[in-house]
């Protein structure tokens, strides 16, 4: 417990040194003298396509250079950054849940992220960030990737290292609601397979037809600590496609299928292999700058696994069924001073502990583009905790 205070206190003390000479303010904007808005719609972190192109290009304007971006150091092998580029992340909230006879909570702040990420050479990128605080622990690393892209010189991107398994359909930590997708992160007994963070390899594909094409390969069992120097709990590994097509400047359809194979072990020692194959679509349909709809629809089987760690007994053949739909109302499109959100959650399985359905309503207001104030309510269907409605007011900052 020292050992981790002792350390925070030491990431706390070298951060703050690194913002106050960054001058802190979010890194791509200081970087390239741009709004926000280039970027993100209507409120960070959430991305318009013009910031998707941004990130694919490994962080990099292609039709802008960033002034003495690298130190001149006589060295053309040498990518050395002139200032380091970070950005800092911080949320807060007030709760109120009308279950349980009324309970409210002050929840500020909730999260504090360190975000960093830049070119290290012309086609060699890398991105990540530190959970300082995340509910009141330290959360560590978990997007934290190198890239290289444009191989061959055409829209071949390689990216190695943590990142979310999610991420080609839609980004759980881009997302403007305090509600999860839920789907991605759906707990079938002991397994240890979602589509949440892991460890692999990513490579992407985009073709001029509009055609993008995804092909991961991952541990499969998430980011849990290591004390062996392996991060893979057996030799499985998990493979993963994802095929998605433009269809004019309103649509996109995508088609998304995960395979894999793991171990369990249960507090007896006993051993059994859990397959597990997910597939579904998704589309993104953008009718005006005003409307967007983002749908996902995901099944998932599962061959045999463990209720719980103390369970003797395997269930077999386990189904599920999960979807989200996300319905965002901006104004005035990107100059939107405020925003609406509906979104809804469905989980659905034979394994009941992960049934799980909610109705989510939320708003929010920039204060600046980097500051904006939120209120949320959700009616929650949880099979663990039973029915209950919850309602957030809070802020989201980045600086």
């Amino acid at each position: 417990m020292k050992r981790k205070l002792l350390f925070t206190l030491l990431m706390c003390i070298t951060f703050g040194f690194i913002a106050e000479k960054s001058s802190a303010i979010p890194a791509f904007a200081r970087k390239y003298r741009l709004s926000c808005k280039t970027c993100h719609t209507p409120a960070m972190p959430k991305l318009k396509p013009y910031g998707d192109t941004f990130a694919g290009n490994g962080f990099k304007l292609s039709d802008a250079e960033a002034p003495r971006y690298f130190v001149p150091a006589g060295d053309d092998k040498l990518s050395l950054i002139r200032d380091f580029p970070l950005a800092v992340r911080m949320d807060g909230f007030l709760r109120y849940d009308f279950g349980n006879g009324g309970r409210s909570d002050f929840q500020s702040p909730y999260i504090i992220k360190l975000l960093s990420g830049g070119q290290l050479s012309e086609n060699l990128s890398y991105y990540f960030y530190f959970f300082m605080d995340e509910r009141g622990e330290v959360a560590g690393v978990e997007d934290a990737f190198l890239m290289y892209n444009n191989i061959f010189n055409i829209d071949l991107d390689i990216y190695l290292g943590q990142y979310q398994v999610s991420d080609p359909m839609f980004k759980r930590e881009l997302r403007l609601t305090l509600e999860d997708y839920h789907l991605y992160g759906a707990q079938i007994g002991i397994s240890d397979i979602n589509m949440k963070y892991d460890k692999g390899v990513m490579v992407t594909l985009g073709l001029k037809t509009g055609t993008t094409i995804v092909m991961e390969v991952v541990n499969g069992n998430g980011i849990p600590e290591t004390h062996e120097l392996w991060y893979d709990k057996d030799k499985y590994k998990s493979y993963v496609g994802r095929i998605s097509q433009d269809i004019g400047d309103l649509l996109r359809l995508g088609a998304f299928a995960y395979t894999g194979s793991e171990k369990q072990l249960n507090n007896f020692d006993d051993e059994i292999t859990n397959d597990v194959f997910v597939w579904g679509p998704d589309l993104t349909l953008s009718v005006t700058e005003m409307f967007e709809l983002n749908a996902q629809y995901l099944k998932r089987m599962d061959s045999k696994v463990f209720p719980h760690e103390n369970s003797l007994n395997t269930f077999s053949d386990i189904e599920t069924n999960a979807m989200l739909a996300e319905l965002l109302f901006m104004p005035k499109g990107d100059d939107s001073n405020w925003y609406l959100i509906g979104l809804f959650n469905d989980v659905q399985s034979d394994y009941d502990q992960a049934d799980y359905r909610s109705y989510t309503f939320h708003v929010g207001y920039l204060m600046r583009r980097n500051v904006r104030l939120a209120a949320e309510y959700s009616l929650v269907d949880d099979y663990n905790l039973g029915n209950y409605n919850k309602l957030n007011l809070g802020f989201v900052a980045a600086f």
